[in-house]
């Protein structure tokens, strides 16, 4: 199956740009997560923490 996709896909014009595409959407969101983690307030982390419980 796999080595189908590989074969379809060296065929296929201008794919090359769409790892590059999917890495840096990764990327933005991965580090967007990461900074709102670390900014977020301590009493919001508490509560929704508890959100399912409640």
């Amino acid at each position: 199956m796999i080595s189908f996709i590989k074969k379809y896909a060296a065929t296929m014009q201008g794919i090359e740009i769409y790892p590059k595409v999917a890495m840096v959407l990764f990327l933005t969101v991965f580090i967007g997560m990461i900074w709102f983690a670390l900014r977020a307030d301590k009493k919001y982390i508490e509560e929704i923490e508890h959100l399912p419980l409640d």
